[in-house]
């Protein structure tokens, strides 16, 4: 059945534009290069603005994860991501309830699997375009007409499969890293760095006011009389950016980057060199920020089927149970004020998590246990599971330490799947910390942003040359 199931996509095969893997290695200054122009291209598909906009005035279901998603509103961007890591989230549903299994060692099967991803992400980009157009989300469509709605669906789709292009040029060898992850690091980095350093002014009422915290915080200093009241009103200022925020950000940053060096490890020696032994670290955070970014995956599709059914049916008791939503004081876009889209929507602050403690215990229950689901079902897919280390074991000659090379799966089948989902428990607690912490930008971009420049930097310190193997063999184990 899982076979046959793969089989259906062997006809788009012949249609699929598709990034040819490289015959040799792609040398490092090339991969530096390639990843630069892609990063290019995704910074100036965030800046062109969508044509045929009448009003982007409306609410905006995806305010809360936009950072984490890649997306920037009114511009090609729009949809970001999502389309990408929902196909991801959804496959790994069906492989890891069975339904679609995959032969590793098969060429066929691997193709077919990344064939079948590429056309879920493509209807996927195709049903998100059509729900924002069709909501109202640039105008009425009464008032767009067919042909600017279909225009303004077409560039989203264009712009969603040059980003899926993108991310398979990256992934496939000619840069460093993953696309996905660089693009959506990338977009939170740039917005934490406009919320610390805008020169821009607002009114809050109080007069005007600049917009980045360093910013405004060295503007008060200079300008007021009363330092200290300055002091206050610069670390504690509501609703614009404050230095506590600023502060709050860097310890998260900090903290992640202290636990990237936590790691399990465990004892190996050499089958066919006598005498040579070392470690092969399990890494606290095993699956990376994958966890984070599947849970935002589906939080987001969430929020944007719940918002859309609740505009056209606001009444039906059915829809209300799912999201019911309206303004909220202080929050810019719309809020869920109740329903399940309430009880997934991040925590803002320590005040929120106090006054309301159940919705607090599920939306922590809610993180922890969707990021520890989601960090042990990826590994299956990763190609990191117990038995595709064990397979890379015994290929590279190496066995634990103590134990016979036969009993290698078992052992690490004790440690790595524990691994996995303690790790993305973690990652779910950070993310929820630093939003009560108040961070700039939510804890889970945050966590990716850190987590994701830290992969970079290993990537490129084993492609670029400049660490060294303690053993000779190992680097390939890790």
């Amino acid at each position: 059945m899982s076979v046959r199931l793969l089989d259906l996509f062997k006809p788009f095969e012949a249609f699929l534009p598709e990034v040819i893997a490289p015959e040799r290695k792609v040398p490092y200054n090339q991969k530096l290069i390639w990843t630069g122009v892609s990063l290019l291209i995704f910074l100036i598909l965030g800046q062109i603005p969508l044509y045929g906009i009448v009003s982007a005035e409306t609410s905006d279901p995806l305010y809360w994860l936009r950072a984490m998603l890649a997306s920037n509103r009114g511009t090609l961007m729009e949809l970001g991501v999502s389309p990408i890591i929902t196909s991801s989230m959804i496959f790994q549903f069906l492989q890891g309830t069975q339904l679609i299994t995959i032969d590793p060692k098969s060429k066929q099967d691997r193709e077919l699997f990344q064939i079948a991803q590429k056309v879920c992400s493509i209807v996927l980009t195709f049903g998100q375009a059509l729900v924002v157009v069709l909501t109202g989300n640039y105008g009425k469509p009464a008032d767009l007409g067919i042909a600017i709605s279909l225009i303004l669906v077409f560039q989203l789709m264009f712009a969603s499969f040059i980003v899926l292009l993108l991310d398979e040029l990256l992934s496939k060898g000619y840069g460093l890293g993953s696309g996905i992850s660089l693009f959506t690091a990338t977009n939170i980095a740039e917005q934490i760095f406009w919320k610390a350093f805008a020169p821009t002014t607002v009114n809050t009422g109080r007069g005007n006011e600049f917009e980045g915290a360093v910013v405004a915080f060295f503007h008060l200093i200079f300008v007021r009389k009363d330092k200290k009241r300055a002091l206050v009103e610069a670390f504690y200022r509501a609703p614009l950016p404050n230095m506590f925020q600023v502060l709050a950000t860097i310890v998260v940053f900090l903290f992640v980057l202290y636990l990237q060096g936590f790691n399990y490890e465990l004892p190996v020696r050499s089958t066919k060199i006598r005498g040579q032994v070392g470690t092969y670290p399990i890494k606290l955070f095993y699956t990376s920020n994958t966890p984070i970014m599947l849970q935002s995956a589906l939080t987001s599709n969430v929020f944007l089927i719940s918002q859309m059914l609740y505009q056209k049916f606001p009444n039906n008791a059915i829809i209300r149970l799912l999201g019911v939503w309206g303004n909220k004081p202080g929050s810019q876009g719309m809020s869920a004020l109740s329903g399940l889209a309430y009880y997934m929507q991040p925590i803002s602050s320590l005040k929120e998590f106090m006054l309301d403690p159940i919705k607090s215990v599920v939306y922590v229950a809610f993180v922890l246990g969707t990021c520890a689901l989601f960090s042990k079902t990826w590994i299956e897919i990763s190609g990191t599971s117990p038995r595709d280390i064990a397979r890379q074991f015994k290929e590279q000659g190496m066995v634990i330490n103590g134990k016979r090379e036969s009993n290698v799966y078992r052992e690490l089948k004790k440690v790595i799947p524990t691994a996995a989902a303690f790790g993305g428990a973690t990652i779910g607690a950070l993310s929820v910390g630093s939003d009560l912490l108040g961070t700039l930008g939510s804890g889970a971009s945050i966590l990716m942003a850190t987590t994701t420049i830290y992969s970079y930097y290993e990537t490129a310190a084993k492609e670029g040359g400049f660490t060294k193997d303690l053993v000779p063999g190992f680097s390939e184990l890790m």
